[in-house]
């Protein structure tokens, strides 16, 4: 049978009196059923057990809660200690700089003094050279004019003086040698 017949056929059949036992229905043995398993979970104290189940439920989640607040306040310290220390580590980055820019400093003048005193003294050192050169072709200057002047006199003498003239000079030196 298709359904449309057998809907047709229910709808065209005359009311047949539902059973009943103990004067109940089926709706009625439903809902007597319905209320004794609330009564047994009463009377077992489920709702009490459900309750000390929400309540332990809740209890563990406030405990989650407390502990995600201390560790909320915990990272909240660390990230203050971290901000702390890296201030900290910008001041000291900056007191090294400066530091190190004194000391810079302080080594260019080093170097700047170093190099004027080095550049004194091989000036002193090449004027002394220069001088003692100086003295050295002075001297060298006044033995080869010596040696020309004495050269000079001796041809001289030479050609102006004969024997005799000689003979009186030369007892004349002796004479004031021996006198000294």
């Amino acid at each position: 049978m298709s359904s449309a017949l057998l809907i047709a056929a229910i709808a065209e059949a005359p009311e047949a009196a539902e059973p009943t036992a103990f004067w109940l229905n089926p709706g009625g043995w439903v809902a007597l059923a319905v209320l004794i398993v609330f009564a047994l979970l009463i009377w077992k104290k489920v709702p009490a057990a459900v309750g000390r189940a929400l309540d332990s439920k809740i209890a563990l989640i406030r405990d989650q809660l407390a502990e995600a607040e201390s560790l909320r306040k915990e990272a909240e310290a660390l990230k203050a200690e971290y901000e702390t220390k890296a201030s900290s580590a910008e001041s000291d980055r900056e007191a090294l700089l400066d530091r190190a820019r004194h000391e810079a400093e302080e080594i260019v003048a080093k170097a700047k003094h170093d190099a004027e005193m080095l550049i004194e003294r091989r000036t002193r050192m090449a004027e002394d050279k220069i001088a003692a050169e100086e003295r050295s072709a002075i001297e060298q200057l006044r033995s080869t004019a010596a040696d020309a002047a004495a050269k000079a006199a001796a041809k001289i003498i030479a050609e102006r003086h004969d024997a005799s003239t000689d003979a009186k000079l030369v007892d004349q030196a002796i004479k004031e040698i021996a006198g000294r």
